[in-house]
């Protein structure tokens, strides 16, 4: 385990800022250090029900939390923002309102996508429903731009990214696919790129995608690693234009793509294929571009963690496996229970993986299967936790939890 440990080093530091989905490095890392158990009863600091359905997971700045949500039935879309003391609800924000409002599947949500947040803005987004830009200190509208479009079919699932001056969105529908980027103090496009896929299957539910896009830094450049049906391609954040790309079959893509050691760990969707591609690429990724790929048993929506040169997931399944990150050779493999979405988060050596019926199962970071704790609270989680200020923001179905060792102890 000692290499997992020195790993830590090299993570985001305890942080009173977790600034987008899987936090300030994009990974789900932290040194933060968390308690190990809780129940409904114990080392929970507070709890706040939050009205309606959205799985969007909380982002925080200073001392305010932010998160979406909208109702079931996708005709109002909502910002709410808490007091990371105290969870009390500070602003509760209609946005905006749709008449005749798309499909939306069942087991997702109108407002899935995690917002993203700086100081004194909040970008809330809401798929081709809307992006909508607010002031953090009045809780009001600076900008919104509904004019995006395209057919989720199933409804969003894609987070933005700040890169710049730009806010990055991704459309990956069954009738259109592109990435987007918007000036993000007027919302206004700057450049938007068509992901240009030629699609293997007839079927449109190969043709959405629900991935949320990594900037890395490849030979001192940036690289927008942008997860799409079929593919994952690669853009330079600044212009839009396509640097690489490699096919992979598969549908619904939707884990956040990791660089590490030289790879870039990404995933097929439903076939349940993990990759890791070599960066440096260029031009269409041929079959030495890989590493190595896992051919079974990868996480569609959950996305990996990486701590040292171990990768550890959990596949939608309750299936939890840790490879060799370099390698792919297998270090272990255990079952859970239950259906996973949520991705998991790594603090201090100590990963969590809450699943949808209201367990978190809480391990080692290590290459040996070591458990530490199951902990069960009234629902379960769809939206992936944050950490801040060694405490655990775990938001449920239904409330948002605040979660720390109890004072005295």
């Amino acid at each position: 385990m000692t290499s997992l440990l020195l790993a830590f080093s090299m993570a985001a530091a305890p942080s009173s800022n977790w600034p987008q989905f899987r936090g300030p490095l994009g990974d789900g890392t932290t040194t933060a250090k968390l308690p190990t158990t809780w129940s409904e009863k114990d080392n929970i600091r507070w709890k706040t029900a939050i009205h309606d359905k959205g799985w969007s997971s909380p982002v925080v700045w200073g001392a305010q939390i932010w998160l979406t949500t909208a109702k079931a039935d996708g005709r109002e879309f909502y910002a709410v923002c808490l007091d990371k003391t105290t969870g009390k609800i500070l602003h509760d924000v209609p946005l905006f309102s749709e008449t005749t409002p798309a499909f939306c599947h069942a087991f997702n949500s109108y407002a899935s996508p995690t917002p993203v947040i700086e100081e004194g803005r909040v970008y809330c987004h809401f798929g081709a429903h809307g992006t909508v830009c607010l002031d953090t200190a009045t809780a009001k509208p600076i900008w919104s731009n509904r004019e995006l479009k395209c057919d989720h079919f199933r409804g969003p699932g894609s987070s933005p990214v700040l890169f710049e001056n730009l806010l990055i969105l991704t459309f990956d529908g069954v009738d259109v696919q592109y990435v987007t980027a918007l000036d993000k103090a007027t919302g206004k496009p700057v450049w938007r790129t068509e992901r240009g896929i030629k699609f293997t299957n007839a079927s449109v539910d190969y043709h959405k995608g629900y991935g949320t896009p990594s900037v890395i830094t490849v030979g001192g450049e940036p690289q927008l690693i942008a997860p799409a049906p079929e593919a994952t391609i690669a853009y330079n954040p600044r212009t839009g234009k396509e640097l690489w790309r490699v096919t992979t079959g598969g549908m619904n893509q939707s884990i956040k793509p990791i660089h590490a050691h030289g790879l870039i760990y990404l995933n097929s969707g439903h076939d349940q294929k993990l990759f890791a591609v070599r960066d440096g690429q260029s031009g269409n990724v041929k079959p030495e571009g890989i590493a190595w790929k896992a051919a079974k048993e990868a996480p569609t929506r959950p996305s990996v963690l990486v701590v040292g040169d171990a990768l550890t997931m959990v596949n939608d399944k309750a299936v939890a496996t840790c490879l060799d990150a370099r390698t792919g050779k297998m270090h272990w493999r255990e079952r859970f229970d239950g259906d996973f979405t949520a991705s998991p988060v790594c603090a201090g050596g100590v990963m969590i993986f809450p699943n949808e019926n209201g367990k978190t199962f809480v391990i080692e970071a290590s290459k040996t299967y070591t458990p530490i704790a199951i902990n069960k609270l009234d629902a379960g989680c769809m939206a992936s936790p944050a950490i801040v200020d060694n405490t655990l923001l775990l938001r449920t179905k239904t409330h948002l939890y605040c979660i720390a060792v109890a004072s005295g102890r």
